[in-house]
């Protein structure tokens, strides 16, 4: 019985542990960056412009359709988000800009590599069209 109990202890500490580890961590996002508004309207150009962007910049590591699939992802530290989810579709359109522009960890700031503002807010019209 003892030895039920300490395998028990010990499954749980396993899956908690994991469970720890696999929870993305908090990406926090200024309150002025994450109010700003989208100025770039989401029609069919600025969604084909963000997609080229897409195709060249971040496919690699978020995948085609920005499932977190790409080719480069099982490289990183940390699993790229699946864009069509809630928990970046929840996102404002700040926020994204913000992210694809400063960067964290595995995700390089793109502010000098996309230094036209307008482009990311391209990219950010093509994540929204991943939801759909």
């Amino acid at each position: 019985m003892k030895n039920i109990s300490i395998l028990s202890l010990l499954a749980v500490f396993v899956l908690a542990t994991s469970f720890t580890f696999i929870q993305p961590k908090p990406w926090p996002v200024p309150d002025k960056n994450a109010k700003i508004p989208n100025p770039i309207k989401a029609d069919a150009a600025s969604v084909s412009a963000g997609k080229t962007l897409w195709v060249q910049h971040c496919s690699s590591c978020h995948g085609k359709t920005g499932a977190g699939d790409g080719s480069k992802a099982a490289q990183l530290k940390t699993q790229p988000e699946d864009f069509k989810k809630p928990v970046v579709q929840g996102q404002s359109d700040g926020s994204l800009f913000y992210k694809i522009a400063e960067g964290r960890d595995d995700m390089p700031a793109f502010k000098k590599k996309i230094p036209d503002q307008e482009d990311i807010w391209n990219l950010v019209n093509f994540i929204r069209s991943l939801k759909k």
